[in-house]
């Protein structure tokens, strides 16, 4: 075996093992409070907690500071925290430090980058085939989209204006909202609807039943300018050539009276759809939100509210719904009601490995990295960038070296790395899009790519590091830089041995070091 593989053996077996053997993951069980007055997290944890007494299934501790100011950081912003960063928040002594955390967070612009992507994702925010915005549509939509999130703009206004838009796509970016489905027909838009603001997939519906839905549809209508592939969407009665108008009935089963003419259709159903006594939107939005920020949802996959696919959790769900309602929709407000849940920062090891306990979120999930977070991520440690392009280029479009992957606008712009790391097509908006999964071919490109190779020879944390370095301080710096932590005294150990064998010190060293930790499991997954 040469010094790289063994390198990769010892730092990956230690990186696994570690939690078990150091504890560095975690800090003791977690404690629900009991009362009356408890604030929106604390109740989130009763619900959780009591669930899993309730099943006998036992939670994992909480865990560690290190291992929070990581994840928190990925899961907020889709960002890794920098070598001081890390280090910074596990020396602070505030006890609220993990609350001032999450707020510090949703104000960085990194936050409105990720979540726009986020968004982007679900709105099928894409130029090329088969949704076909085009550039300049696609600037449009993704602005509005990232206003949004920068503004915290309440999630229902932000629905209502996609719902009822009418305008350019080039001018008007909600109205792209309308343009970006493959299926612009009455009942395409009445299934993208139920899938994006009611979390059904109404392809399962009866025939009957998506009909009724599509006459809220019927009359949009769509016609081009003088403007090179720009269209204007609007409300006209004279679209409907079907007749679903005269058939619409609301998915609750009340009939709509829609007076032929003289009303947009899509108001009355935006307004059914956001009334507050309407749990659809509240419910599935809730439920999204706690998806991607707990790696599963309440109702799994967050997109499939159907009878036989129950919650996991029924009160939970109905209180993230209430609790969500009663914000007015504040997508920022939910957040902080689960993150800062022991919830959220249970230990990602579990007591009881078993398929229900992940379902009752006894444990952080692993989760790994998302495609443009990863990239993000190897760029940041290392300090490089990454080039992207259009497999069909626009005039005029341009991609500065410097943008970040979570910042990238269309999803036809892309890279090889992207398109192997699971980055969704973004052609349905269906969660499923994005993939997690790992793949034989993903970990040949980590192991042995050029690509990932040059980016290691040229960090920083390998060119600068010289023979006078000592081992301890060489490995405290890199693996607060890739791994937001420090060594364990085991790994410390295993090092110092493989080195006195095998290496001199300096630059080789911190390559294979630096080489090894970005293809352990610890770097490539959310833990």
């Amino acid at each position: 075996m040469n010094a790289r593989a063994f390198m990769l053996t010892i730092l990956v077996s230690a990186s696994v093992l570690m939690g078990a053997e150091t504890g560095i993951y975690e800090m003791g069980p977690p404690v629900a409070k009991s009362g009356e007055n408890l604030k929106p997290h604390e109740r989130v944890d009763v619900l959780v907690l009591g669930r899993l007494g309730e099943l006998d299934i036992k939670p994992a501790n909480v865990c560690s500071d290190a291992v929070f100011v990581r994840r928190a950081f990925l899961t907020v912003i889709g960002t890794l925290p920098t070598e001081q960063e890390a280090r910074g928040f596990v020396v602070a002594k505030q006890p609220d430090k993990r609350a001032q955390l999450i707020e510090i967070l949703m104000q960085r612009p990194e936050f409105t980058d990720f979540w726009a992507m986020k968004l982007g994702d679900l709105l099928r925010v894409k130029a090329e085939f088969p949704i076909k915005l085009w550039p300049n549509a696609v600037q449009a939509y993704h602005r509005f989209i990232h206003t949004s999130v920068r503004e915290n703009k309440p999630l229902h206004v932000f629905a209502r204006q996609l719902l009822v838009a009418n305008g350019s796509n080039f001018r008007d970016g909600e109205v792209n909202f309308y343009r970006a489905m493959q299926d612009r027909s009455p009942r395409g838009i009445a299934t993208t609807v139920a899938l994006t603001f009611m979390g059904e997939r109404a392809d399962k519906w009866p025939k009957a039943r998506l009909d009724a839905m599509a006459g809220f549809f019927a009359q949009v209508a769509y016609k081009q300018t003088a403007e090179w592939k720009e269209e204007i969407v609007y409300f006209d009665p004279t679209a409907d050539k079907e007749g679903f108008t005269k058939k619409a009935i609301y998915p609750d089963g009340r009939p709509a009276a829609i007076k032929n003419g003289q009303e947009d259709p899509r108001v009355l159903f935006t307004d059914w759809l956001l009334r507050p006594d309407n749990p659809s939107f509240c419910k599935s939005w809730a439920n999204r939100i706690w998806s991607w920020l707990m790696g599963r949802g309440i109702v799994h996959e967050p997109d499939d509210f159907q009878p036989d696919n129950p919650p996991a959790n029924p009160a939970l769900l109905a209180f993230l719904e209430k609790e969500f309602a009663a914000s007015k929709c504040d997508m920022r407000h939910i957040f902080r009601v689960i993150l800062n849940s022991q919830v959220f920062q249970l230990s990602s090891i579990p007591v009881q490995d078993t398929p229900q306990a992940v379902a009752q979120f006894a444990h952080y999930p692993l989760r790994r990295l998302e495609a443009e977070v990863l990239i993000d991520a190897l760029n940041q440690i290392t300090q490089t960038r990454e080039e992207y392009s259009s497999p069909i280029p626009e005039p005029f479009t341009f991609i500065p070296e410097n943008v970040r992957g979570i910042a990238l606008a269309d999803g036809s712009i892309t890279s090889s790395f992207l398109e192997l790391f699971g980055r969704p097509p973004r052609d349905t908006g269906r969660e499923l899009e994005r993939s997690r999964d790992t793949s034989p071919s993903q970990r040949l490109h980590m192991l042995n790519s050029s690509h990932v190779l040059k980016k290691i020879q040229q960090c920083p944390l390998v060119s600068a590091a010289s023979n006078s370095e000592g081992v301890e301080a060489l490995a405290d710096k890199i693996y607060h830089t890739v791994l937001s932590r420090p060594p364990s005294a085991g790994e410390l150990a295993m090092l110092k041995a493989h080195v006195a064998a095998s290496y001199s010190g300096g630059s080789s060293l911190a390559a294979d070091m630096v080489w090894a930790l970005v293809n352990g499991p610890e770097f490539l997954f959310n833990h």
